[in-house]
């Protein structure tokens, strides 16, 4: 069963709609260490829906621009290369998900709720640790959409999904253990299969497959991986949403270190989260 369980998956994801033409070209030239802002102006330009969903978000609460921004030109000036591709990116890929609620066995407005919360948990992190600002939407897009993964299985196994929900409640495991002993693959494994058939990037990439084992992880986004497990555990804790997966185990010890954040630190973000989750929810209404 689970191998066939696990086959069903696979198919899904590989007939999941590919990212928009617009989108890959928006990766394909920030790739280019010499991209400038005219550059990037050009391609999205040419998508006339992409770029009206990124003026809207340039110009929601959840950037507090002083001034109205028309032009993509100036907003890819003001806000950097980087935080209009990962704008794009978001957008892009949650353009693409299923909209159809009854198809799924999670509750999506609380699975979204948890994924906003990691997003900009792990921004607010990544600022209050000095990390160059221009990589702030790189942290909240590996945030946002950490539990990709659970979108194929919730969509091929419908209720029975949330019957996996149940038994790692009931059993009080973590979610992705009792989806490797029932299906044979879990949100990790399949996050990564919709990952490389992205061709994310990969600090967003990794985040998603290695988000439960980051302390195994010996690759480059070490840092991204350990501040999203940092955000995901404030997230469970907090019970801001809710991911399926109601067992809170706190990172380990080096993980604290190596970031040098301490537990204490999440009692000055309650209320700061939960101010930049309603701005963030713009990314959901454009999708």
């Amino acid at each position: 069963m689970a191998v066939n369980i696990k086959s069903k998956i696979e198919s899904y994801i590989n007939e999941m709609p590919s990212l928009s033409v617009s989108a890959g070209k928006v990766l394909e030239v920030c790739n280019n260490p010499n991209v400038n802002p005219s550059d990037l102006n050009k391609v999205i330009s040419l998508d006339p829906v992409l770029t009206g969903k990124l003026l809207k978000l340039i110009n929601s609460a959840y950037y507090g621009l002083s001034t109205h921004i028309t032009s993509l030109v100036k907003a890819i000036t003001m806000l950097g290369i980087n935080t209009v591709k990962n704008l794009a990116l978001s957008t892009a890929i949650l353009s693409t998900l299923p909209k159809n609620k009854d198809l799924h066995g999670l509750e999506m407005e609380g699975f979204w709720r948890h994924c906003l919360c990691v997003g900009v948990t792990s921004k607010v992190i990544a600022a209050k640790l000095g990390i160059d600002s221009k990589y702030h939407q790189e942290y909240f897009t590996a945030g946002l959409l950490h539990d990709i993964g659970k979108i194929p299985l919730n969509a091929v196994l419908g209720a029975n999904y949330m019957r996996i929900v149940s038994t790692a409640d009931r059993l009080h495991k973590q979610l992705f253990i009792v989806e490797t002993d029932n299906l044979g693959i879990n949100h990790c494994n399949s996050g990564e299969l919709v990952a490389n058939s992205w061709k994310l990037d990969s600090p967003v990439r990794d985040v998603i497959s290695c988000h439960h084992n980051a302390e195994e992880y010996s690759g480059e986004n070490l840092n991204i991986l350990y501040i999203i497990e940092i955000a995901n555990y404030f997230s469970h804790l907090y019970e801001v949403g809710f991911s399926g997966n109601r067992l809170s185990v706190k990172p380990e010890s080096k993980i604290w270190e190596k970031t040098g954040l301490k537990i204490d630190f999440f009692d000055t973000l309650q209320t700061k989260v939960t101010e930049e989750i309603e701005k963030a929810k713009i990314f959901l209404k454009i999708s």
